[in-house]
């Protein structure tokens, strides 16, 4: 394995300020790796200060020049305490398994195509499920890999989800009571992660302009919302994104959430997931619905089936109408839910044809 690409990594440093001068220094506490650590900084800008806590551990990938105030900018912004950030791969082959955080479900895995092969472009993908605990990212896997057959590096993500109703908590389960905000939050730091370890990983092959999500169910709700972060307010989940996106592909994706709720899509997801009906907590479905973030200002391409029961097909419908000539809805008759996941299914091959699209040619 090259030295660009380590199998594991972990670096850990302290802010410290400069005596005598303006900025701050970063000392190195612990250091675990295999290759080399080629890039790492330890003197932040002047007129740079430390995050709350002043020891807040970092990455600094030598493939992103601006370096640790950036990824100081991102934890505080997704109020994600990155203690560190782990790059890992089985044996050297499969996906990296690569941490943007400490909780067990905040990771992703990155699948690149054959080493000599050019990579075309980047897409996220983004599991279903009613973001219930009960669905992860082994869901998206099969796409990745077959995204990846096809010249992309795809980028599966996994997030923070709501437990069952009524679950005990448990270490595992702390910070998951509401999707609101730690679901948002965690998908837009795994989108923003791209720009560091995840490139890094990469040795550097990763096209940051030309990066698509894809999404199934909820993931197809969440990949068009990461697609809408740029018109997100100040201070909302997500907003002022680092990695910017081409575009988006919904598969049966849930995209008016207000809809949905009253409509009982999910049996209660919508409401589990922001925490109460949109009558009770309006500003979050404001800020969190796909059909209420419009123009999102990139193309959206939503891909669903006529005989879907778990997401009718109306919620499709809905958004295509609102966004006009923006969005487009390829309409597959008799195709249900899963369908959208099966990888020998036209739905799913007419999802990868879409993602392919909206890519430069």
């Amino acid at each position: 394995m090259s030295p660009e690409r380590p199998d594991s990594l972990v670096i850990r440093v302290r802010w410290q300020p400069v005596r005598g001068g303006p900025g701050y220094r970063l000392t190195l506490r612990s250091l675990r790796m295999t290759g080399q650590a080629a890039g790492v900084r330890t003197h932040g800008a002047a007129g740079e200060s430390p995050s709350a806590g002043g020891a807040t551990p970092r990455w600094v990938s030598p493939h992103v020049h601006r370096g640790v105030a950036t990824w100081r900018r991102l934890a505080h912004r997704h109020r994600v305490r990155m203690r560190q950030v782990t790059a890992s791969r089985a044996s050297g082959r499969g996906p990296w398994r690569i941490s943007y955080g400490t909780h067990p479900s905040q990771f992703g895995e990155l699948t690149l195509p054959a080493d000599e092969t050019p990579v075309r472009g980047v897409a996220v993908v983004v599991h279903g499920g009613f973001w219930r605990q009960a669905y992860g990212l082994e869901l998206g896997r099969p796409l990745a890999a077959d995204l990846a057959r096809a010249g992309l590096a795809a980028w599966n993500v996994e997030y923070r989800r709501v437990p069952p109703d009524g679950a005990a908590r448990t270490p595992s389960t702390i910070g998951d009571a509401d999707g609101w905000t730690a679901t948002f939050d965690d998908v837009a730091a795994a989108l923003d992660l791209l720009a560091g370890p995840v490139q890094d990983a990469a040795g550097g092959r990763l096209p940051l302009d030309e990066v698509v999500a894809v999404g199934h169910s909820a993931g197809g709700h969440l990949a068009t919302w990461l697609a809408a972060r740029p018109g997100l307010p100040d201070g909302a989940p997500g907003a002022a994104p680092a990695v910017l996106l081409r575009g988006a592909v919904s598969q049966a994706g849930v995209l008016d959430l207000v809809d949905a709720a009253e409509r009982g899509v999910g049996n209660g997801a919508v409401e589990r997931l922001l925490g109460g009906t949109p009558s009770a907590v309006p500003d979050r479905y404001a800020l969190a619905s796909p059909v209420a973030r419009l123009p999102i200002g990139v193309p959206v391409v939503c891909v669903h089936g006529t005989s879907d029961t778990h997401v009718p097909i109306r919620q499709s419908e809905r958004f295509v109408e609102a966004a006009g000539t923006a969005a487009e809805l390829i309409t597959l008759p008799g195709v249900d839910h899963m369908a959208m996941i099966d990888l020998s299914s036209d739905a799913w091959r007419a999802s990868r044809d879409a993602v392919e699209r909206l890519l430069p040619q």
